[in-house]
């Protein structure tokens, strides 16, 4: 049976220094009354690091806090989670809504990153390695790009210090220049890729909910298919909600009250074919 209410989320990077979520129970008024809850990739970092709590410590608290919170929680993986379930996408309204994490839409996942071209060269060997058609469909596309994701350690996001986190930040993603404009060209494409993607491999896809490149937002695209980035709860831009019921999809800005997350105003609604 379909929950009546289905809410979905993306990259809340818990134990990230960049998050604004420094402790989980942040996220329980986001989280009550809602029946079922989909974590859209990047939940956490669950790559091998240096430091700090274990992704495996880490792993234990995330799992316990949405398990105790909510009846029905679905993790799809995500670049920095790329093992926190086997799930990658996830498919309603009989394949009307199409909800995957977003850095497929990119050949090296994360284009703004100091290990694009690793990335690339590792996602173009794994696809190559994939039985028969494997790289056509999109479980197995899905399934090259976590076993890529796996195998690039963290960087910047285990750092504990605020002034070297900030000095590697910036290292990792926007210096030197080039990359901010990388990361300026991704947050352009992603729209019309993620419609390209739906297009190609979900046809009776109407919408495509991602998040990855945390530019929350939503794009009635030339094909029909409206892209909704769901953000993240990282600086600078922040986060929404989709909520999915019977019928109609509605979009909501996440508020900061207080030290805790809420559902705030609706900014779009969308009836389901």
């Amino acid at each position: 049976m379909v929950a009546p209410l289905t809410r979905i989320i993306s990259d809340v990077h818990f134990a990230d220094r960049g998050s604004r979520v420094r402790s989980l129970g942040q996220l329980r008024p986001l989280l009550e009354g809602i029946p079922s809850l989909v974590l859209n990739g990047d939940t956490l970092d669950t790559r091998p690091h240096r430091g700090g709590p274990s992704p495996g410590e880490l792993r234990r608290e995330v799992l316990d806090f949405f398990g105790s919170a909510c009846p029905d929680v679905t993790f799809l993986t995500g670049n920095h989670d790329p093992d926190i379930s086997g799930q990658h996408s996830l498919e309603f309204a009989s394949g009307g809504i199409l909800v995957t994490h977003g850095d497929i839409l990119f050949d090296n996942m994360v284009p703004w990153s100091k290990d694009a071209l690793l990335i690339r060269q590792r996602v173009i060997a794994a696809l190559a390695s994939l039985p028969e058609d494997g790289s056509c469909r999109l479980d197995g596309r899905l399934a090259a790009f976590r076993k890529v994701a796996a195998s690039i350690p963290q960087r910047h996001q285990n750092e504990r210090d605020p002034l070297l986190y900030a000095v590697r930040l910036a290292g990792d993603t926007v210096w030197p220049p080039h990359r901010f404009l990388s990361m300026l060209r991704a947050w352009r494409e992603a729209p019309r890729r993620a419609a390209a993607l739906a297009r190609r491999h979900r046809p009776k896809a109407r919408f495509i909910m991602i998040g990855h490149t945390h530019r929350p937002g939503i794009w009635r695209t030339a094909s029909g298919i409206v892209v909704v980035n769901t953000g993240s709860f990282c600086r600078p831009f922040g986060a929404m909600a989709a909520d999915l019921t019977h019928d109609r999809i509605r979009i909501r800005n996440v508020e900061l009250r207080r030290g805790e997350f809420h559902a705030g105003r609706k900014v779009a609604e969308f009836p389901i074919p």
